[in-house]
């Protein structure tokens, strides 16, 4: 028998989003993530808000609303708002009642600088990386690095020489601009819309692009991120990344392992000076390491593990929206490369909690 199409939109509904989510769903575990390490970040929104005036968006929802960008890969914040005006789900992992008014756009542009000041992505990122230290997912010994280039929100007709004004543009939605047979480099050109940016390639032979350097730290046992920066670009900025990384760590012995572009001595010696062994891919030639390193069964380990840093790049750009920039300013690229670096975790830390023991 067919069933009537009754518009059923003047109906009361008891039932609250947390009720209508299933208790199976993945976000779940995120959420509950997200909510230890929102717990342990309280001190710090509360030396960046004042004490007095009007309350503002708790900085809590803004943060869950930008991981669930990142999740679902939502291209544009207004999109993200919409999203939160319809789906129970944004509105149940957000912290939002059925009847709670969703705030707009700007309120994240007008946030974003205070987020930033306060240093919160970075913060987020420790207190998701200790969940996975407490859990014992994280090993202290093992580790691979590994850089990747970043395409700035800027085109090339940006790319202008410095200190020299532009004629007026022909078109001002979309000039026309020559540079054939004009010689540009980053030491007499900088972007006009964004002069962190700089005009890179990944290898010979590549289109140059205006362009950031993202690098990151990853520990080899379930290949979660340990560290991740991201820096104005130039040729030596992933091993200097690199070697800034590795400082940091602890002092005691451990491997990193990297691709060939980091077979090259100085970063060689770096490494050793840190106390770690380096297990770079050996180039055919002129290779910085030698037997004394490759004959030993963790070298051949670590050249196994080491693609699954790949993996995380391919996430950060693909679903985490990486792969076109979306903001400007190597400060804030920064700060969303490292929040994206602690959403990829919470992901990979939901997928090893569904594990059977």
């Amino acid at each position: 028998m067919r069933g009537d199409d009754q518009q059923t939109g003047h109906l009361f509904s008891y039932l609250s989003p947390d009720e209508r989510v299933p208790a199976n769903h993945p976000l779940r575990v995120i959420r509950q993530m997200t909510e230890v390490a929102l717990a342990d970040l309280s001190a710090r929104f509360e030396r960046l808000y004042a004490r007095v005036g009007r309350p503002s968006v708790p900085p809590e929802k803004l943060l869950r609303a930008l991981l669930l960008q990142i999740l679902y890969s939502v291209r544009s914040e207004r999109l993200l708002m919409e999203q939160l005006q319809y789906n129970l789900l944004f509105r149940w992992f957000v912290g939002l009642g059925m009847d709670d008014p969703v705030w707009t756009a700007t309120t994240f542009t007008k946030n974003r600088e205070r987020l930033l000041a306060g240093d919160v992505a970075q913060a987020f990122f420790v207190a998701v990386t200790a969940q996975a230290q407490d859990a014992r997912l994280l090993s202290d010994e093992h580790f691979t690095v590994d850089g990747t280039l970043l395409e700035a929100a800027a085109s090339v007709k940006s790319f202008r020489q410095k200190d020299t004004p532009a004629p007026p543009p022909d078109d001002p939605g979309n000039p026309t601009v020559n540079f054939h047979g004009e010689r540009r480099s980053n030491a007499t050109h900088q972007s006009t819309t964004d002069p962190d940016s700089r005009l890179l390639r990944k290898a010979n032979g590549h289109e140059a692009k205006l362009q950031y350097v993202g690098g990151l730290l990853m520990e080899n046992r379930h290949g979660l991120v340990v560290q991740a920066t991201a820096v104005v670009g130039s040729g030596t900025a992933e091993r200097e990344v690199a070697i800034a990384q590795l400082a940091a760590l602890p002092a005691g012995p451990k491997t990193v392992g990297g691709d060939k572009g980091f077979d090259q001595r100085p970063f060689v010696e770096a490494v050793r000076a840190t106390g770690a062994t380096p297990h770079v891919a050996a180039k055919t030639k002129y290779s910085a390491i030698d037997g004394r390193t490759t004959r030993h069964p963790g070298y051949a380990v670590s050249q196994r593990v080491r693609k699954r840093i790949e993996e995380v790049f391919g996430w950060m750009k693909t679903v985490g929206l990486l792969r076109k920039l979306r903001h400007r300013g190597v400060a804030r690229v920064q700060w969303i490369f490292v929040f994206t670096a602690a959403a990829y975790n919470l992901v990979r830390m939901r997928t090893l909690a569904a594990r059977p023991a």
